[in-house]
């Protein structure tokens, strides 16, 4: 009954296509089958066909042949197929009819109603034609013919999309290009169109001046598809992408912006692949006025050029030498918004060599950045030239085995205007990690380290507990740890539990950290993700003291379609005296906040992550983050939530309070049709950050559009609102027009 159904709804399909006005140049496929090769050698001497069929007639008075019935002939790699074929000898003309299909040695086959050929299968004229190549797409016409291997088609239609639905049903392919002429010459794997006009789902056309598209996998000269917008400052945007296609492994796309408002901007991409690796330089230029800041008086500066470029790379010198870097700088801190290329606050520029193999890394890497915040000055910025990092492990080291790593280190952090610091260290760290016979790994840690700091104009430093002091400053680390972990496996509820309760215990002698300088260890807060580590503190200036005892239980339950993970952990000092640790981090005292994390999974349709800190005395959520995706693939929603409530000093700029929510979804309405959109809300207020300027509910962007995609196209309206001004760079509405023909050139 199901076949029938769909048999019947097939036929329906084909009929209102029939119908249709395009069906002039029929694109669906056609209801024969390619000659397979023949099962004999064919004649190597180009004068001499081999063909076979059901039943031949031969009229010697006139040298015809008539073949009937599955009729094939071959000659050199040219094959064709048909239920008759008239082979006039004295004339060399082969007249096909019914069930016709010729191909050429690349793979190309034609289609028609009626075919006429030279005896060569070459050339020829083809009546109702269809060209299915061999490299993807199709071409249909009224009328064609092929001469010295160039197709010639008129009143023809070209696409590369699919022509029948996932029912395997007849369906207009989602775009195709219509012409009054059609050329595709083979050799230089290339259509090219007379007349031509573009059709949309057979709705609407937009015509097209003098236009070719390459076929195949490879690139060529050549348009790309436009890009248009709105936005409140720019106004109206146009871009048409040009591509220069320099060699098969470089190429360069220049793209003219025109706007309505402003004058145009020009965007340049190369990219290069090498034998060794590959890079790509992308460039902005044009002229226009500029608003640096929301100071009382901005800076403007009116008609002066402005620009970005982003260049990266990475080249494997050999299996175990890299080299990569990046470059990326602006003229201005408003230019990247303004034109809506990125909406980073911090440019980072590096270069890296590296060497890994199987038990060693050596780094040596340079980075430096630009800062695009608001009242940030440059000259504060840090350059880090060199940064040098080399790491070794070796097994089965000591008595009863472990794994012992070394490491060098050497950093220099220089700035135009503030605090110089050069660091060095070596350090060894040894793990042995064992089971006892009731089921408990114990892993025993031994750290020792040895810095030397040197620092210049600490007073630069505004935060008191970064500074250090000037001149050469050493230090020695020793740490020893002890993990236990006993991991309790059983059934739960018709699933499987496992409960994990974990002691360790750390212990480091006395450290004058404050004598150095931290420059890596700044922004310190307690987690679920560094409760257990030997060193709470991020970086390697700033080395956590004293002795500790660290405990929580992990607890995982599983199900064949669900499972939920939990942690919960704290820890607490033996020592009474006085930390490092910054008051509002969860570790400033002897007993430290509580942290974890709560992790359910349901197929693959639920994945909600929460993460806390609880306050030791009250209870009072100091962290709560929350981040979900509930869905499938084709319609979901994204859910994400941050409340930091830690009551730090707002003179620590890397630790300060915030809220902040997230939204973002999709819902497919069709097979290819989806609805989307997103928001970001800013929720902080004064009481969480003395100085945030938000009251509480700001809302910092949303966009929300619809969208069509199938394999061949895409389509879709972009609607968004930035809601935060920045220099010249303005609040207001923008709007982006997607329409991409995906597979042109295939």
């Amino acid at each position: 009954m199901k076949r029938s159904v769909l048999l019947a709804s097939c036929a329906l399909a084909a009929m209102m296509m029939a119908a249709s006005p395009a069906a002039a140049q029929d694109l669906q496929d056609r209801p024969v089958e390619i000659p397979p090769p023949s099962e004999t050698s064919v004649p190597t001497d180009g004068d001499q066909v081999q063909f076979s069929a059901e039943g031949i007639e031969y009229d010697g008075n006139a040298d015809i042949i008539t073949a009937t019935g599955d009729v094939r002939m071959f000659r050199q790699g040219d094959r064709l197929r048909a239920d008759r074929i008239v082979w006039n000898r004295k004339s060399g003309q082969v007249v096909a009819t019914g069930n016709i299909v010729v191909t050429n040695p690349g793979g190309d086959a034609a289609y028609g109603d009626s075919i006429e050929l030279t005896d060569s299968l070459k050339d020829g004229v083809v009546e109702n034609m269809l060209v299915v190549l061999d490299q993807g797409g199709r071409l249909a016409a009224d009328r064609g013919s092929r001469k010295n291997g160039i197709v010639t088609l008129d009143d023809a239609a070209y696409t590369p999309c699919s022509v029948v639905d996932s029912s395997n049903c007849p369906k207009e392919p989602s775009w195709k290009i219509t012409a009054i002429r059609v050329v595709y010459n083979p050799d230089k794997k290339r259509i090219y169109y007379q007349g031509a006009r573009v059709n949309v789902f057979g709705l609407f056309s937009l015509p097209l001046p003098a236009f070719s598209n390459p076929v195949g996998d490879g690139t060529d000269n050549g348009f790309l598809t436009p890009d248009l917008k709105y936005s409140r400052v720019n106004g109206a945007e146009f871009a048409l992408p040009y591509y220069f296609k320099l060699a098969p492994n470089r190429g360069l796309t220049i793209t003219p912006r025109i706007y309505s408002a402003v004058l145009p901007m020009l965007q340049g991409d190369y990219r290069a692949l090498t034998s060794t690796g590959a890079y790509r330089i992308l460039a902005y230029g044009t002229v226009s006025d500029r608003t640096d800041t929301l100071a009382v008086n901005p800076q403007t500066a009116n008609d002066v050029f402005r620009g970005y470029i982003d260049a990266t790379g990475k080249f494997q010198l050999s299996p175990n030498w890299s080299i990569s870097g990046s470059l990326r700088a602006t003229t201005d801190r408003t230019f990247l918004r303004r034109y809506d290329i990125s909406r980073v606050d911090i440019l980072r520029n590096t270069v890296k060599l590296e060497r890994i193999d199987e038990n060693s890394y050596f780094s040596v890497a340079g980075w430096a950045v630009q800062t695009l915040r608001v009242g940030d000055r440059q000259g504060l910025q840090p350059i880090a030239l060199p940064e040098i990092d080399y790491r070794r492990r070796v097994e089965n080291v000591g008595l009863n085995g472990g794994r012992l790593e070394l490491q060098l280190n050497s950093l220099a952090i220089g700035r135009a205007a503030g605090q110089d610091t050069q660091r060095a260290f070596a350090s060894a760290k040894w793990d042995l990690r064992r089971i006892t016979p009731l089921g408990q790994e114990v892993t025993l840690t031994a750290l020792a380290r040895g810095d030397v700091y040197h620092a210049d104009d600490t007073l630069d430093t505004t935060v008191v507990s970064y500074r250090g002091r000037d001149g050469f400053r050493g230090r020695a680390i020793a740490a020893a740890a002890i993990d236990i972990k006993w991991p309790l496996i059983g059934r739960f509820m018709g699933g499987a539990q496992r409960l994990t309760p974990r002691v360790q215990l750390v212990t480091t002698p006395t450290l004058s950290n404050l004598a150095v300088p931290n420059e890596d260890s700044r922004a310190v807060d307690l987690e679920d993700s560094n409760l257990f580590s030997i060193n709470r503190f991020p970086g390697y200036d700033r080395f956590e003291d004293g002795t500790r005892v660290t405990y929580g239980l992990d607890w995982a339950y599983s199900l064949p379609d669900f499972t939920f993970d939990a942690n919960i952990g704290q820890s607490y000092r033996l020592s009474s005296r006085t930390t490092l640790f910054p008051d509002g981090t969860g570790l400033s005292e002897r007993v430290s906040d509580i942290v974890g994390r709560n992790v359910i999974r349901y197929k693959d349709l639920i994945s909600v992550t929460h993460r806390y800190r609880l306050d030791k005395d009250g209870l009072a959520i100091r962290r709560n983050e929350v981040d979900a995706t509930i869905g499938t693939r084709g319609t979901y929603l994204l859910l994400g939530y941050l409340r930091l409530n830690r009551n730090i000093a707002p003179s620590l700029e890397d630790l300060r309070d915030r809220e902040e929510a997230r939204v973002g979804g999709r819902v497919q309405v069709a097979r290819f049709w989806s609805l989307f959109g997103s928001a970001v809300v800013n929720l902080t207020d004064r009481n969480e950050d003395p100085t945030s300027q938000a009251n509480g509910f700001d809302p910092v962007r949303h966009r929300i559009g619809f969208a069509y995609e199938d394999d061949c196209l895409r389509l879709g309206v972009t609607w968004k609102r930035d809601y935060q001004d920045t220099g010249d760079a303005r609040r207001g509405d923008s709007f982006l027009l997607t329409l991409a023909f995906k597979n042109l050139g295939r």
